[in-house]
């Protein structure tokens, strides 16, 4: 491979089979779950994926060099030499009231905690979830809790902070079946946690009916937002995500112009799901549509998670990728928006994304 951006891209499309016996990561869960995070000799880290179906057809193994390094092999030649990203002491911890703080958050990448707030879905109750979504999963599984309360995250925070892997912080949420669509839930943990640390936290949750509850989580103390359409393929969208493509894209458009107004330049995101059934095309003038609003289309590929509608999709191919990185990079730079800047959340921590390598040319 001509650089570890190839590299990268690869193993997001393809996953990573395991010649060493280590924990393969969580199966079910919001976002790309059920990978490990690999640090990659450019620095940078990677989510590849170790569950799924899939991945029983990568051609890349891992295997250990030592205690602490790893070796990537390809049709048994060697790739790479790779890092582990281990997992934090504080796993090993509870909160005050006993819960084991790997329950209440994890560590995603390197240095940034995350959890889900609200571990269920209201679409999920209605037969309505995204096909692809993995989030009561982890649930179901005993992985995760219902509700994280402001003081038992802010427990966690408080261990993870003393161990120096915290310097930014994800909020997720199921949609409840409020109009604020999960937006008081969020604003009081980063409330909670801004009265004791000056930490960056990135949020996410689907439009609100009320756009006064985005200025709630801003008015909070919230450094990033993530609004996300998935797709830019209207069909796709309805048909994918058939509870919240109810909601139509124009209301997408709506809430990121004025999460813009509310977050600055570089601190709103949009994750863009490839490998649901979408063309290309669609991609490239829906990320030129979000980033014209100024706006990150943060592009990931389709992550096949067991237990879900999806779970025998396979992700696109990495050519097709990486063509899609360059162009939605190209994008970004004529629109003035550079991911680097992005304070806190997902686009910051990069690892389920090459879109950073692409716009850096090193993919």
């Amino acid at each position: 491979m001509e650089s570890f951006g190839e590299l990268k891209v690869a193993l997001l499309c393809r996953g990573i089979k395991l010649g060493v016996n280590i924990d393969r990561g969580r199966k079910g869960g919001a976002g790309p779950a059920g990978g490990r995070y690999i640090i990659l000799p450019s620095g940078r880290c990677v989510n590849a994926a170790m569950w799924g179906r899939f991945v029983e057809k990568s051609p890349y193994v891992l295997v250990e060099r030592d205690e602490k390094f790893y070796v990537i092999k390809e049709d048994g030649e060697k790739v790479s030499e790779v890092g582990l990203v281990p997992y934090p002491q504080f796993y090993r911890k509870c909160t005050s009231n006993g819960t084991p703080m790997w329950k209440v958050a994890l560590l995603h990448g390197t240095d940034c905690l995350a959890t889900t707030v609200f571990q269920k879905c209201i679409y999920w109750s209605k037969g309505l979830g995204c096909k692809f979504c993995g989030i009561e999963l982890s649930l179901k599984y005993g992985k995760t809790i219902l509700l994280k309360k402001a003081r038992e995250f802010r427990e966690v925070v408080d261990a993870a902070v003393g161990e120096g892997v915290c310097k930014h912080i994800t909020l997720t949420t199921g949609t409840p079946g409020t109009p604020d669509k999960g937006a008081n839930l969020l604003a009081e943990i980063v409330r909670e946690v801004k009265n004791h640390y000056e930490i960056p936290i990135h949020v996410q949750l689907e439009p609100p009916n009320d756009l006064r509850y985005i200025e709630e989580l801003a008015d909070a103390g919230a450094d990033t937002v993530g609004v996300h359409i998935e797709t830019f393929d209207k069909k796709i969208f309805r048909e994918v995500c058939p509870g919240k493509g109810r909601i139509g894209m124009e209301k997408f458009y709506e809430t990121w112009a004025r999460c813009v107004e509310l977050f600055g330049e570089c601190q709103v995101s949009t994750y863009v799901i490839v490998g649901l059934g979408e063309g290309v095309e669609s991609v490239l003038k829906g990320s030129e549509k979000a980033a014209e609003i100024g706006v990150i289309p943060y592009i990931v590929p389709l992550r096949p998670i067991i237990g879900t509608p999806f779970e025998n999709r396979s992700p696109p191919s990495p050519e097709k990728l990486t063509y899609i990185y360059r162009e939605v990079a190209q994008i970004l730079r004529d629109y003035g928006i550079d991911p680097r800047k992005n304070l806190a959340g997902c686009v910051r921590c990069g690892a389920c994304s090459a879109l950073t390598e692409a716009y850096e040319n090193n993919l």
